[in-house]
């Protein structure tokens, strides 16, 4: 019985196909080897630490102006406390803005809650009542109080209930902290403008007067400086709305 000699056809189309699986191998070892080295940059806008080793910058955060717990409040100055989620790119973002023009100190910390000295671990986990803040002094001759709230209202989402785009629970919550009658005045004016002008009447943010302040863990403080591909809430962003009337 004569064997039948091999096809020259069928060979040649095997190589191919060896080679076509081969370099498809080496396409996705290069992709991988590509996506461990951006991994970590883009993990790190999604997951938030609870501990960090990083110290807090001093004074020259952001070319701002930054101040450090240290740094004397001058007599005559204005305090506001704010809340609008995530206090990292709120306080980044106000002192980009206002550094240079009048601002004092911009620090985050936590308020609105029950627990005495609460950790931001405790705070995360949505039980004492306190929300992610941030209070600034500022020179009221340079800075007004209506100023700072406009602001407030244009850069984060102040329509959804306990939640700044992904970031969900009470810690979350868009709130105005007043220090005085005036600024209770001027907060609910500026908030029913923005709300029946910006928002079309959805605004929820509250507005209550302001209790016991506690100082954030130092590695919170000008976090966005100090770890530039830190975590920012997607709803941080300066809104390009016409002025209040």
């Amino acid at each position: 019985m004569t064997t039948p000699a091999p096809d020259p056809t069928a060979r040649s189309a095997s190589t191919t196909n060896q080679t076509i699986l081969t370099a498809l191998a080496i396409a996705i070892a290069i992709a991988i080897t590509a996506m461990s080295f951006t991994l970590p940059t883009f993990a790190s806008r999604l997951f938030r630490p609870f501990t960090s080793t990083g110290a807090r910058l001093g004074i020259t955060a952001d070319g701002s102006g930054g101040a450090s717990s240290s740094v004397p409040i001058p007599e005559g100055a204005e305090k506001a406390t704010l809340a609008a989620g995530c206090f990292w790119g709120v306080e980044h973002m106000y002192r980009k803005h206002f550094g240079g023009k009048g601002l004092y100190d911009a620090r985050v910390g936590y308020t609105g809650g029950d627990l005495s000295n609460p950790s931001y671990r405790a705070v995360c986990g949505g039980n004492t009542g306190h929300a992610e803040a941030l209070q600034l002094h500022y020179d009221p001759t340079q800075i007004t109080y209506q100023q700072v709230l406009e602001f407030f209202y244009r850069i984060h989402d102040p329509t959804t209930v306990n939640k700044q785009g992904p970031d969900t629970g009470p810690q979350y919550r868009s709130a105005v902290y007043y220090h005085s009658d005036e600024q209770e005045k001027i907060a609910r004016e500026v908030t029913r403008k923005a709300s029946d002008q910006w928002y079309k009447g959805k605004v929820v943010t509250e507005i209550a007067p302001a209790g016991r302040w506690w100082d954030a863990e130092d590695y919170h403080q000008q976090y966005l400086h100090v770890n530039p591909g830190g975590y920012e809430c997607p709803t941080h962003f300066l809104r390009t709305f016409p002025p209040l009337q």
